[in-house]
């Protein structure tokens, strides 16, 4: 299993959050029937090396996130894919306007657009089925669609007092802590634990592995997107956690055409 370790050079590159009114909430439509999810749950293990994926040179986390989630579902799914840097930056020059040779297009992304771009273009040849927004607030939300669907496309406005840590933890809310005071970052959630003390979640970020407490998740996440994707069904449709994704998006079908997924405006 890969581990964490603090990386001496690290971009940042999640541009703020794009506001969309057409807004589809995990716990609008799947919280009433989803089971209890279990006291810790990972898809991590199998995975033995998470790529960098150009994210210590280029801002283009948001894309090396959606690399991430890829790789981890088709490695669980029993075909492992994991994207080239060549596929990575395809993508950040689609959704993010960058232009090799000029460090000035280097501005980021926003995870909506990636999103969009994910479902009707993809990465890699990688489309997902559609996205919903996740309650950062509600935990037991956030443990069921990370036990269901494998991980969170996770975004987060990340505090100073992060720069150097080995463990994403609050210290402080204000001065260096205030978030965002460090810059906004994609970093998919693949796991959680049952003590706040062993981690909380697990987010893969920089080529390793970081522990992030769930207060500071609350705190600092500002966008939980649960991604449906084709690679984490298994030949007879259903996902490796034993969820039917094929009924649920057929679900969805019949409530309305797959929509943007965003969070609506305050």
């Amino acid at each position: 299993m890969a581990t964490s370790y603090f990386h001496p050079v690290r971009k940042l590159g999640k541009r703020a959050q794009r506001l969309d009114p057409r807004t589809f909430k995990l716990a609008r439509y799947l919280a009433p029937v989803l089971p209890t999810p279990p006291l810790e749950a990972g898809y991590i293990q199998k995975v033995s090396v998470w790529p960098m994926m150009l994210n210590d040179s280029l801002g283009d986390c948001v894309i090396a996130g959606a690399g991430h989630c890829i790789e981890q579902w088709t490695t669980y799914a029993g075909k492992p894919v994991v994207l080239t840097d060549q596929q990575i930056l395809q993508g950040y020059e689609a959704v993010g306007g960058y232009v090799p040779g000029n460090p000035s297009t280097d501005q980021g992304c926003d995870m909506l657009t990636a999103c969009n771009y994910w479902r009707q273009t993809g990465f890699g040849g990688h489309k997902i089925l559609a996205y919903v927004e996740v309650d950062q607030t509600n935990l037991v939300e956030v443990k069921q669609a990370i036990y269901l669907f494998g991980n969170l496309y996770a975004g987060w406005q990340l505090p100073l007092t992060v720069q150097s840590a080995n463990v994403w933890s609050v210290s402080t809310r204000t001065g260096d802590g205030t978030p965002g005071s460090w810059g906004g970052h994609c970093a998919p959630v693949v796991g959680y634990n049952a003590s706040a003390a062993k981690g909380g979640v697990t987010v893969v970020t920089w080529g390793g592995l970081m522990p992030v407490t769930w207060n500071f998740l609350q705190i600092y996440a500002d966008e939980l997107y649960a991604v449906l994707s084709q690679d984490w069904l298994e030949a007879n449709g259903y996902a490796v956690s034993g969820f039917n994704l094929k009924q649920l998006e057929a679900d969805l079908q019949a409530v309305q055409e797959v929509p943007v997924y965003s969070k609506k405006a305050a």
